[in-house]
């Protein structure tokens, strides 16, 4: 069972990934908001991470860099989660140290995929 922190400010959003996460019979962790979610990747060090891009305070691509360069969390997998779907939001998402990025509306499918391939082991 692996640790997965979701990182989304939309408490139904939150919600319906926590299902799926728990559903694949991993643990999630969650954070409302891209600083939220900085800190708990620092302090729970999950195995991955699923973030919103679109948030208040630190939007997602920020928290992604700012996870991605830290060095007690860059090793940790993130998956952006958005609604923004320009192929220049994918390549800047990736250059912030994004692992795979995953639009929504999304199949519950394609996330658990996602999350296959990148966990650790």
């Amino acid at each position: 069972m692996a640790r997965i922190l979701i990182v989304d400010d939309s408490p139904s959003q939150l919600m319906g990934i926590r299902r799926l996460v728990e559903k694949l019979g991993h643990e999630a962790v969650t954070a409302e908001d891209g600083a939220a979610g900085v800190e708990a990747a620092k302090r729970e060090l999950p195995d991955l991470i699923l973030m919103d891009v679109v948030m208040p305070n630190l939007n997602g691509f920020q928290a992604t860099r700012a996870i991605s360069r830290e060095p007690t969390t860059k090793h940790i997998p993130i998956v952006l989660v958005t609604t923004k779907d320009q192929d220049t939001d994918r390549v800047w998402g990736m250059r912030q140290g994004a692992k795979a990025y995953i639009t929504k509306p999304f199949n519950d499918n394609d996330l658990a995929e996602v999350i296959g391939q990148l966990m650790p082991g």
